[in-house]
């Protein structure tokens, strides 16, 4: 494993330059530049600090995640079926609760709608995969057909219905993970 090179992409994806690395690890830029270039090697202690400005333990650092399931079949997927409701919902990431997002699969029936879900701290995305669906935002009703798809950040209570004489399906991601 290149420690340097793990070390430099957890800043990167932190967004931080190497300047602004070695001020909170309260190193010289020069030092941060020679471990990401496998140059100079940091001790156990260095390191330690180094991961905490990155926000990442020890132990995450050196675990192998080469093992991290990334493709899903069906039989990975759970399925929540409420008939008297007319809906389906299918999490398709088994776990997603520990990412940053998390896809279901909406399926409503002519009549359904989901939850009505409050105000969140998130970012929510939707895709209509077959149907016609209204998104009622507060007060707010807007039409989406297949196709159609909505971002939003939710600062008032929402939910999906079907309104329509066919079933509908919605892609739904919602970050971090809500449902």
């Amino acid at each position: 494993m290149e420690i340097g090179e793990k070390l430099r992409e957890l800043r990167i994806q932190r967004g931080l330059t190497q300047e602004e690395m070695a001020d909170r690890c309260e190193l010289s830029k020069g030092f941060i530049s020679q471990v990401e270039r496998e140059l100079a090697s940091p001790s156990i202690a260095t390191l330690k600090d180094m991961l905490a400005c990155l926000g990442v333990t020890l132990q995450s650092f050196f675990s192998d995640d080469s093992n991290e399931k990334i493709v899903f079949s069906p039989q990975d997927m759970f399925e929540k079926e409420d008939p008297e409701r007319g809906l389906k919902i299918t999490w398709l990431v088994p776990d997603a609760q520990k990412n940053s997002m998390e896809p279901i699969l909406l399926e409503l029936q002519p009549g359904a709608n989901s939850q009505v879900l409050p105000p969140l701290e998130s970012e929510e995305f939707g895709y209509v995969l077959r149907g016609q669906v209204t998104l009622v935002v507060g007060k707010k009703r807007l039409t989406l057909r297949k196709g159609d798809s909505f971002c939003l950040h939710p600062a008032a209570t929402h939910q999906i219905e079907n309104n329509d004489s066919r079933p509908a399906s919605v892609l739904w991601v919602s970050t971090p993970p809500s449902f």
